[in-house]
This record gives C-alpha cells, structure tokens and sequence, in this order.
C-alpha cells in the first residue's frame, strides 16, 4: 500500500500554489499496520520513490521515502530548517501511522544528515522539539556533503570564474601525473583540495560581509570541476571491487560538465553544507553522539562512497550495539541484479529484533 504524506512545517507554511514543504510516500505491508518503520531523507534528492521502499514494505516493515523543502532545491539548503522537516516525518510516524519503533536510514548523503538530526533529536534546547529514532541505519554512504566534495573538487582550478582554467601540475587528467599516481602526487593533490575549500569559503564569508554592507541578504555562484576524484581511475587508491569512473561515466567529461557537486549554491548554503571550516554537514561529530543500535552497509563495487568510509563511519557511531556488512553491488545496488533483494533481506533481519 501506498499513500502520499504531505504537511507543513513549523517553520515553512503552505505555499501559495498549494504545495506543502514537506512531501513524501507512506509504503506498509497491505491493510496491517507495521511496528517497525524506515524513514529516508536526503539533502536535495528526491527519496519519496527509494529503491527499497516496496521491498522493505514485502518484508512486512514500513517505509516512508520523506522529502524536506530542499527537495531539489539544495542550492539554497540549511541545516537547521531541514532537520525541522525531518522531525515532522519522524513525529507523523509515530502519531499518525502508529509505529513503535522508528529506523533512520542515511542513504548515501543522507547518512550524515540523519547523524546530524538523530544527534541533535530530543536535546531540551531544540526549538521546535526534533523526536528521536530509535535506530540508526547508513548505506552506501560517505562521510559527509563537505568531505565528499573536497574529495571530488578539482584543486587544479586556477581561476574560479573560468571553468578552463587548469595548473597542469596538479591535474588529475595530466597523462604525465597519472594514473597511478605516486604517493607524493596523492599527499600534494589532497592539501590543495583542501586548500581551495578553504579559499572558496574565505571569499564566500567575505562576500557575505560585503553584501551586508549594502543591504543585500544573499547571493548565488557557482564552483566548476567537482569530479576529479583520484579514485575514479585509480583503483589502487582505497581499493574496492568498483570498476574505474563516476557515477556520471567518464570522470573527465563529467568534471568539466555543467552539473556536479555544490555546482551552484548560495553563501549561505556553502557555509551550511559544503565548507570544511564552517558546515555542520560532516558525520563524524554527530555520530559520536549516537547510542542507539545502527547498522552499517556499503556495496563493495561503489564509485563515490568507499569501504573506507563505511569503516569510518561504523567507527565513530557511539553505540556499542552496531553492526558493520559489506555488500556486494554498486552505489544503488543494481548490479548484480539481486544486490537489492539482498540488502532488503539484510535489513529486514536486522530489523526482526523489533517487532
């Protein structure tokens, strides 16, 4: 059974064509109503539709596939109000749907913002009150929007206003520089990756500076070359069972596309989700605040999230009770063609302690 959920927000009403801030679809197993539910959200994708929504509905759970306002719209994403709209998904299963026990499934990004709302959930300061899950679940995830972009940004970008602009002696498509790539190569390419984080982020708090001097509250831009991850075609570095690439096919022409990672964001949401220094959008910290049972799973032949990362993340999750499975499959599990099946099958055993 399937039904759509939609609900304002405390802090986001109605819009004025009718729709509602907070959207997604309600999966359950038939006319019974589950104990046990799953809810994904992510920054910007549309979940409402996951993969594992009507598999995890055959296995007798339910699943609500939850969207904030930023559905599509993470140009202008905040933390803060997207953790509100999460709580409102989280409080309409619990008060509405009847389920006693509540799974956060951080789907690729959405695993470090659902760190971020389960660590900040049922805090005496949160206004509006964020409710808890009761469980924590991250698959095929990375370690965070600021740490997966500054693991993809181009750092042979000399110039930020030409998407051209190239330092050859820094430039992963250099046939001279690799791949492989020597070791050296890979310490030097890492510092200046983060390096241009950083600048992107002095000139973006002081481009906020300068807008406030004139009265202005806001303003877009755009960052090239975020596909340039050495790992795509160097399968020595992190090794895995991926082939070589992207998830956009060939890492170069993707890099110098017109659709990436962070491609256009405000000042805002570069300070709120993208910047190293200054985003609360990193896994680490909120996971080390997360008690409550979790399990981890990563698909061995992932392009963009790593064994490494799963291991990361099982590592700094609080709890004592956790569990860390790999999988074969890709980042969304369609190949090998069970791979979904599987990991359906995975979650729903993990999830049978519950019922």
């Amino acid at each position: 059974m399937r039904e759509l959920v939609s609900a304002e927000s405390p802090t986001m009403g109605r819009a004025g064509a009718g729709g509602r801030p907070c959207q997604g679809v309600w999966y359950r197993p038939g006319a019974t109503r589950p104990t046990v539910a799953l809810v994904a959200t992510h920054y910007d994708v549309d979940f409402s539709e996951h993969y594992l929504a009507d598999l995890m509905a055959e296995r007798g759970h339910g699943f609500l596939g939850w969207n904030t306002r930023y559905r599509g719209l993470g140009t202008y994403f905040t933390l803060e109000s997207a953790l509100v709209d999460i709580g409102v998904g989280v409080r309409w299963l619990r008060e509405v749907a009847g389920v006693d026990t509540v799974a956060l499934l951080g789907n690729s990004g959405g695993a470090s913002l659902m760190a971020a709302y389960q660590a900040r959930a049922g805090a005496s300061d949160e206004e509006p009150p964020l409710p808890p899950g009761d469980l924590f679940i991250s698959l095929n995830a990375h370690p965070g929007r600021p740490d997966v972009l500054t693991s993809w940004i181009d750092p042979s970008v000399t110039d930020e206003s030409d998407p051209l602009s190239v330092d050859p002696s820094i430039d992963m498509f250099e046939t001279g520089n690799g791949p492989p790539y020597p070791p050296e190569f890979v310490t030097r390419y890492r510092a200046s990756q983060r390096a241009r984080n950083d600048r992107i982020t002095e000139w973006v708090l002081g481009e906020r500076d300068r807008l406030r001097t004139h009265g202005a509250f806001d303003r877009v831009f755009t960052v090239h070359r975020t596909w340039a991850d050495l790992r795509f075609l160097d399968l020595s570095l992190d090794p895995s069972d991926r082939s070589a690439g992207c998830y956009f096919g060939d890492p170069r022409s993707a890099n110098y596309g017109s659709f990436g990672l962070a491609c256009t964001s405000t000042l805002r949401s570069w300070l709120s989700m993208w910047s190293l220094a200054q985003s609360e959008c990193r896994a680490a910290p909120h996971l080390a605040r997360i008690s409550q049972p979790s399990l981890v799973v990563q698909a061995t032949a992932d392009q963009g999230c790593y064994p490494s990362d799963a291991r990361a993340i099982f590592g700094a999750l609080r709890g004592e009770d956790k569990r860390l499975e790999m999988v074969a499959g890709d980042h969304y599990l369609i190949h090998p063609p069970e791979a979904r099946y599987e990991v359906a099958d995975l979650v729903a055993d993990w999830l049978a302690r519950w019922r």
